[in-house]
């Protein structure tokens, strides 16, 4: 999640944010966390200020910030990705850090499946870049190499608020084979490119679990006008869709009415943010019709109520006229190269 206001870098556009502890990234090692924890620093929301607020140690900060070194040397962080996949770019923000930020930052990552060790070979992504306070760096980067972690090292001290690794899980086809996945799952590279409305939140709507409150998950604001709301998913691969889960989780009196879905198969199409695809989503073909839906439930939709389509890269799922839902799950079998 980016701050209200926020714009992000053309890179991160389309991307993953890899090291979201919502997905499932967590902190493998830090050389010191004295004054706050390194979890804080991937955490999705935004970074927040309490003043007057202090722990046995100091000052509470949101983020991840080590003690004042007294020693040559410099501090770091290593970080577990939610899943291993290709890196464009990075996010470090020192948001409320005015006079204990890092003044530099350098990044690197491996590809350590069962964790990194002391002999782990890094690979410097980003070199050493200055850090001002209280902002948001971008530093992209161009690497086609799948990584597994990054490192974080902060010079020679000091706090990162929220940590980001915009990117694409490393999603491999052919170890799925014929088995039935969640083609829209933000850890396989499924991603929201379009929205009619996300006033409380839209990112979570594809993440791993069910949601553990009503902020967790897509929610529109109450509509005022005629017509309805709706979503556009890129699905992490091209496949036959088999089963549609649709989870109202903790949305009780503002769960929507009815929910459906339309599908197209796109191809390898590179305008995924254009207003065209938003605008051809409207026609595309329906695969569930109007459903009603119930509070905090989970509806499962199988072949009896599913149109059998065919291959699909995108789907548009409509919700009448608004509301929440808490995740979407499209479950279904990669298509085979040369399916028409």
């Amino acid at each position: 999640m980016t701050s209200p206001g926020v714009s992000l870098p053309e890179f991160a556009l389309n991307a993953i944010n890899l090291a979201s502890a919502g997905l499932g990234a967590r902190p493998v090692f830090a050389t010191d966390e004295f004054f706050a924890p390194l979890e804080r620093m991937l955490q999705d929301a935004p970074p927040v200020y309490h003043p007057g607020v202090y722990d046995d140690n100091g000052k509470w900060m949101d983020g991840w910030e080590t003690r004042r070194r007294r020693g040559p040397g410099n501090d770091h962080a290593i970080i577990a990705l939610a899943a291993s996949g290709r890196i464009h770019g990075f996010g470090v923000d020192t948001a409320h850090f005015t006079g204990n930020y890092p003044t530099a930052c350098a990044i690197d990552a491996c590809l350590a499946p069962d964790g990194p060790h002391e002999r782990t070979v890094w690979t410097e992504l980003v070199g050493m870049r200055p850090l001002g306070p209280n902002a948001l760096h971008h530093f992209e980067v161009g690497s086609a190499r799948v990584w597994s972690h990054v490192r974080l090292r902060i010079y020679p001290d000091g706090g990162v608020a929220r940590f980001r690794v915009y990117g694409a899980p490393a999603f491999d086809e052919m170890t799925v084979g014929d088995a039935v996945v969640d083609l829209a799952s933000s850890l396989l590279g499924g991603r929201i490119i379009a929205f009619s409305n996300g006033h409380y939140g839209h990112q979570r709507l594809l993440a791993p679990g069910r949601g553990i409150n009503m902020g967790d998950g897509w929610e529109t604001r109450r509509r005022r006008e005629p017509g309805n709301d709706w979503i556009v998913v890129k699905l992490a691969a091209r496949g036959e869709i088999a089963r549609l889960v649709v989870d109202t989780a903790h949305f009780k009196g503002n769960y929507p009415d009815a929910c459906s879905l339309q599908a197209a198969d796109l191809g390898d199409t590179a305008c995924e943010l254009a207003a065209s695809v938003t605008a051809s989503a409207m026609f595309w073909r329906e695969v569930l019709p109007a459903q009603k839906l119930s509070a905090d439930r989970i509806h499962t939709y199988g072949a009896n109520e599913l149109t059998d389509f065919g291959p699909v890269t995108h789907v548009r799922f409509n919700i009448f006229p608004d509301g929440g839902v808490s995740r979407l799950r499209v479950f279904g079998r990669i298509a085979k190269a040369g399916t028409p």
